[in-house]
């Protein structure tokens, strides 16, 4: 089972009739050294009496002694000696690994595995990737609906400014719509006798659009945006309750770990509002 997350951890039972010992158990949390130094150098094991059959199989052709543990009845290891107490334990776990690396994204997830082979793991791989299509973002001509801009950027009502992406390239440009109505909540208290939507609320929705647009990237998922600059900016028409403010962003450079965004506002084609803003793109 892959259970919620905020790290890539392994808990794995083996339970073989021969293995080393015949009941193991390993929880592992995966990163790059862990998996360098204690996962990666696990051998794959089998027992003597199976390589007959697998060689006749055409199976484990590059197998010898040296690179893999073969067990006798006993369950002693035949010409070679163990890497680690556990090792055929981990060496599951390097297997688990390979596998879910087929699901073609990075896993954060705590997997949890009972005597699991490359087919059960396998049943995992394919129930992630069905999970992930059925979550994935619905994407007809380039419209994000609000739940879809909900899974990119972290904003929730009251504070989100944008009802619909109508048009969006990744990385590059997108544009928005926030329909203005009179039950928005800062009207109670911006000019209330005679309410304008407040330019800061502007080019805050400007950045969701501009948000949208940098983090919908697979390889920017789950990232936030965070202001770095805001230079630029010009209020040229008060917006007001039944307006539909069309937000226009372009990218000017956008690496892993900055996004330089042009955004203007529009209201029935005239640009109410515009600015360049500068954000920090960083691991929630």
């Amino acid at each position: 089972m892959a259970l919620p997350s905020s790290e890539f951890k392994i808990s794995y039972t083996l339970d073989y009739k021969l293995s080393l010992p015949k009941t193991g158990f390993a929880e592992i949390t995966v990163g790059p050294e862990i998996f360098k130094n204690e996962i990666a150098p696990a051998r794959t094991f089998c027992l003597e009496s199976e390589v007959a059959e697998l060689k006749r199989q055409g199976l484990g052709l590059g197998a010898s002694y040296e690179n893999t543990l073969v067990l006798d009845k006993e369950g002693q290891v035949i010409k070679n000696k163990v890497r680690f107490p556990d090792e055929a334990v981990r060496h599951k776990v390097l297997d688990l690994i390979g596998d879910l690396y087929l699901t073609g994204c990075p896993i954060k997830a705590h997997i949890i595995a009972l005597k699991s082979g490359h087919a059960l793991n396998l049943k995992l791989v394919n129930k992630i990737s069905e999970q992930r299509k059925r979550d994935s973002m619905n994407i007809q001509n380039g419209v994000l609906e609000v739940t879809d801009i909900m899974k990119i950027i972290p904003h929730r009502q009251p504070f989100l400014f944008v009802d619909r992406i109508t048009k969006i390239e990744y990385g590059k440009h997108a544009t928005g719509i926030k329909n203005v109505t009179i039950n928005d909540y800062f009207f109670k208290g911006h000019f209330p006798g005679r309410p304008i939507m407040p330019g800061v609320i502007i080019i805050e929705a400007l950045a969701q659009v501009g948000g949208v647009m940098m983090l919908a990237p697979e390889e920017n998922r789950g990232k936030l945006a965070f202001f770095l600059s805001i230079n630029n900016v010009k209020f040229r028409k008060p917006v007001v309750p039944g307006d539909q403010l069309v937000l226009e962003v372009e990218a000017i450079k956008v690496k892993s770990k900055t996004g330089q965004v042009r955004g203007r506002a529009l209201v029935d084609g005239k640009v109410v509002a515009e600015a360049d803003f500068i954000c920090a793109l960083i691991k929630d």
